[in-house]
């Protein structure tokens, strides 16, 4: 008979995330770019702070990588996710599917495998789309001049 509903429970529920196929990994990335900020580190401290300036890659229409086949062999700073390295990785923002998903917490109603529709997480201000400016246009020196607080909106 099983569940409440007859329904089963969705993958990202079931499945931990360091089992999961590169389907089920790859579909949990909700395409807001917010990694694809750069992101300034305190030397003292080792705060991170977020800034508005994406990596050369990111179409900032889209909030895709322009080439993320080749991705590390074009910015060798790129960092790609793995089970592993989600944890390590203190810079994940909040909202990001699978740090919810490695916290045992659920996926946000705007995510498209809940809701169905991949433009929600744009529409809902959730992705950077429209909020940043390609790293290629500053100076290195001036990037503290770009540091943004978009966590707690």
């Amino acid at each position: 008979m099983g569940g409440s509903n007859g329904m089963s429970e969705p993958f990202w529920k079931t499945v931990p995330l360091d089992q999961m196929n590169e389907s089920q990994w790859e579909s949990l990335c909700d395409g807001c770019a917010k990694c694809c900020l750069l992101k300034l580190e305190d030397e003292d401290t080792g705060e991170i702070a977020y800034t508005k300036l994406h990596c050369t890659l990111l179409d900032a229409g889209t909030c895709q990588c322009s080439d993320y086949a080749n991705r590390k062999a074009k910015v060798p700073d790129c960092v790609k996710l793995t089970p592993a390295g989600i944890e390590e990785i203190k810079w994940m923002p909040k909202t990001c599917a699978y740090r919810l998903v490695m916290d045992g917490k659920d996926l946000p109603n705007w995510h498209y495998l809940v809701c169905g529709d991949r433009n929600r997480v744009h529409e809902t201000g959730n992705s950077v789309r429209g909020k940043t400016v390609s790293e290629d246009t500053v100076f290195e020196d001036d990037m503290e001049d770009f540091i943004v607080d978009w966590e707690e909106e």
